[in-house]
């Protein structure tokens, strides 16, 4: 586990808090170099300072995925800081108070707002790394999607369809980079216990619960052994691969 990602070069988006923070420190554990940016640039500064203070090489940047330029400006300084770069964690997406509302009711905005983040921001952050991935030995890509568009959760629409969105790209982005050696997949955890899921209705953590194979609540932690797996020399033959992370609520 310490030595699983030793020397590898890690930028992980959504890294402020939550899954993205969780991930960021397990990769520091497994010996990796890591830059973790977020929109919330001041919380990530202070969550990279955390584990720069325990010894760890790491580095909070600001990074906005609706904003092609800020997204250019991250994957570079990232890389100039790491001295080059051998994977991306596309964690980064809109979650927060855009669910509970009808698709007659949704707003064009909101879905707007949602596919720019959630569907282009991944897209534009992953072109932007790719110059960097292709001087890796075998560069990795691990998208962050959702189970909820593995069985299409209910008035969440935008967000189902913009992680749909993604599980569908990165089989694309698998295809099209499988000459470089950069294997792209994608993750699909269940509903988890963090920032972003507390607006959540009691009866959905519930449902969630009930209907595992693994009947209990999904932590963080939960998912840090498959992000780990992919971006390990591990997993150098695996690419274009959708992997459910929820403790059996669905099955693919």
């Amino acid at each position: 586990m310490h030595e699983l990602l030793q020397g590898k070069k890690l930028l992980i988006t959504g890294g402020a808090r939550g899954l993205g923070r969780d991930f960021a420190r397990a990769a520091c554990l497994a010996g990796a170099e890591v830059v973790m940016a977020d929109i919330l640039a001041e919380q990530v500064r202070q969550e990279a300072e955390k584990l720069a203070a325990e010894g760890y090489r790491a580095l909070g940047l600001g990074l906005d995925l609706a904003n092609p330029e800020s997204i250019d400006a991250c994957v570079k300084q990232a890389a100039d800081w790491l001295g080059g770069l051998d994977g991306l964690v596309n964690c980064g997406a809109i979650a927060t108070g855009i669910g509970g509302v009808d698709m007659t009711e949704l707003d064009i905005e909101v879905w707007d707002r949602v596919m720019t983040v959630n569907v282009r921001g991944t897209w534009l952050i992953s072109r932007a790394a790719v110059p960097y991935l292709k001087g890796s030995a075998a560069g990795k890509i691990v998208n962050i999607a959702s189970d909820t568009a593995l069985w299409g959760a209910p008035k969440l629409m935008a967000y189902v369809a913009s992680k749909g969105a993604v599980i569908s790209m990165t089989r694309s982005m698998a295809r099209e980079l499988g000459e470089f050696n950069i294997c792209v997949n994608v993750i699909c955890p269940g509903l988890t216990l963090v920032e972003a899921t507390e607006y959540v209705p009691r009866a959905r953590h519930d449902q969630y619960v009930d209907g595992r194979a693994l009947s209990r609540p999904q932590l963080p932690e939960d998912v840090n052994g498959a992000v780990l797996y992919l971006l390990s020399d591990l997993s150098s033959f695996v690419t274009g691969q959708t992997l459910p992370v929820n403790g059996g609520f669905v099955f693919n």
